[in-house]
């Protein structure tokens, strides 16, 4: 998923497909809720216009993410078409309708803006399909802590500053 500015220019007549499986695990480190990433797989083409190659991508795996109710994990597939745009002819990339990407040390590298645009498409909270199932009891850095009923007795219990006043309704 990576090529130089000069391999894309021999391409430019040829055309470039893109078809391959690449492993994302940088992901987890990106953003802690990402508990596994399967290999994603990406498909697409390249077209060449002037000094800009356009990559059109579809791109396709699944998340591990936390339950929101139960914190269990819960996969989430994703398919994602995407544009990437690069400037290879070295003019100024910006552009105020298309996100153009300039490539970094004459090289163009896609891994990046994939893994951008599959924590784009992450969802803020997924449940799991069991309602009912339990919560782990504990996970890096916590325990899950349940607090126990109140007993009648401390429900009877009075404050002993109050005591006097539970005589003022008795009716002699």
């Amino acid at each position: 998923m990576k090529w130089s500015v000069q391999q894309l220019q021999s391409l430019r007549h040829k055309g470039l497909q893109v078809n391959e499986s690449v492993e994302l695990n940088e992901l987890s480190t990106l953003d802690p809720e990402v508990r596994d990433v399967t290999p994603v797989h990406v498909k697409g083409e390249a077209s060449f216009v002037d000094g800009t190659v356009t990559f059109r991508l579809a791109i396709e795996g699944a998340l591990t993410l936390p339950c929101a109710r139960t914190l269990n994990d819960v996969v989430f597939p994703f398919y994602i078409e995407a544009d990437e745009m690069f400037q290879l002819d070295g003019k100024d990339a910006a552009d105020e309708e298309n996100d153009v990407h300039e490539p970094e040390g004459q090289t163009v590298d896609l891994k990046p803006y994939i893994q951008e645009r599959i924590l784009l498409e992450k969802p803020l909270r997924v449940f799991s399909e069991e309602q009912d199932g339990p919560a782990p009891p504990e996970g890096d850095g916590w325990e899950l802590q349940v607090e126990e009923e109140p007993s009648e007795e401390d429900e009877k219990a009075v404050d002993p500053r109050l005591k006097e006043l539970g005589k003022f309704f008795d009716k002699d």
